[in-house]
């Protein structure tokens, strides 16, 4: 018999949550199938199989927590082919019934909640549905919460018409997708006028350490992504020294990560300024919260034919709202406003940035 230990999960990390158990009691597997998953407070970890075995006894049971090095399952080497018995777990929904048939009969007169037509084959309540929240969405809510209680955070607002960057997508689209093999999307152009921004109010790619101001010389931009486990928000390298087919095969292979639980440490570390988009939701308008060490994050919103005036004319345009969300201890009002006002020059007339 061999044990089957958690791994190092990560600098700094010592503890989990097994979320899943890939391979049940008495089935075989083969060496680098993988066993089991881990979920910690940044990413999911996948324990792989040293060698061909059976699995024969699971210690640890999904949903409880671990810790590196902890044995949570036993199984034996082999060569040979096993047949897995009947999975035992089958049956233990009808027992959770039949204790909850035995509680409701001890316990009266109950309230019509406690009916048992209102509980389903595993004991739980059908008017109720509750599971543990997972390590993920435990460190966003507490991320968040610490950037609200430190930081001094203020939004402001602007407005973009989206007419020209429309024009050179559908202009250029079939031609891009076809010498790149991926779309060209908004966020390559938000990345890199973001980035012709930032070079100009470097206290928006700043943060604060202690009692220093650390201003950053490069440019990583952490893409919020939405993935089914809860929002994350990898990181893109050196955004400036990248092109627009670059950016999005970035965002492209980032989100794939995100919704295969793939992302490494590695991508989710450091970053000097972040962009979310609503929009893809249908948000029209929202205050992003930072994600922390850093100063400010930019929010995108939908794209929505409005009316606007232009040389004193009525006209219908694609227009969406921009929101800046930054720390006003180290970012003042003027600043803030003005990154969004040049933000809006650039994206109003990108062919600059598009042909660069």
């Amino acid at each position: 018999m061999t044990d089957i230990l958690v791994p190092e999960l990560g600098e700094s990390i010592i503890d989990g949550t097994l979320t899943s158990w890939l391979v049940k009691e008495n089935e075989s597997f083969k060496s680098g199938d993988n066993l089991a998953e881990i979920e910690t407070d940044k990413i999911t970890i996948e324990i792989p199989a040293q060698a061909d075995g059976v699995m024969k006894k699971i210690i640890t049971q999904s949903g409880e927590n671990v810790k590196v090095g902890q044995i949570i399952a036993e199984f034996e080497t082999t060569h040979k082919k096993e047949t897995p018995n009947i999975n035992k777990e089958e049956v233990v929904p009808i027992k959770k019934n039949e204790e909850v048939k035995e509680i409701l009969k001890t316990h009266k007169p109950l309230s019509p909640i406690d009916d048992i037509p209102n509980f389903d084959k595993s004991g739980n309540s059908k008017r109720e549905k509750r599971i543990p929240i997972s390590k993920l969405r435990q460190t966003v809510a507490r991320r968040l919460k610490d950037a609200q209680n430190t930081a001094a955070i203020l939004t402001t607002f602007n407005e973009i018409d989206m007419t020209e960057v429309m024009n050179i997508r559908k202009k250029e689209q079939k031609i891009f997708q076809k010498k790149h093999n991926i779309k060209l999307g908004f966020m390559s152009f938000f990345a890199k006028a973001v980035i012709e921004v930032l070079k100009e109010i470097p206290e928006i790619n700043s943060e604060i350490y202690e009692n220093e101001i650390v201003y950053k010389n490069y440019f990583d931009l952490g893409i919020a992504i939405g993935s089914e486990k809860g929002l994350v928000v990898p990181i893109i390298r050196d955004v400036d020294n990248l092109s627009f087919a670059e950016i999005e095969q970035k965002i492209s292979e980032l989100s794939l990560k995100a919704n295969t639980n793939k992302l490494a440490m590695a991508d989710l570390s450091g970053g000097t300024f972040s962009i979310t988009n609503g929009g893809v939701y249908g948000s029209m308008m929202s205050t992003p919260i930072i994600n922390p060490p850093q100063s400010a994050i930019l929010g995108m919103h939908s794209i929505i034919d409005r009316p606007i005036a232009i040389n004193g004319k009525v006209v219908i345009r694609p227009m969406m709202y921009v929101a800046l969300s930054y720390d006003h201890r180290l970012i003042d009002g003027k600043q803030a406003v003005t990154f969004l006002v040049k933000l809006k020059e650039i994206l109003e007339n990108p062919k600059k940035i598009y042909l660069a």
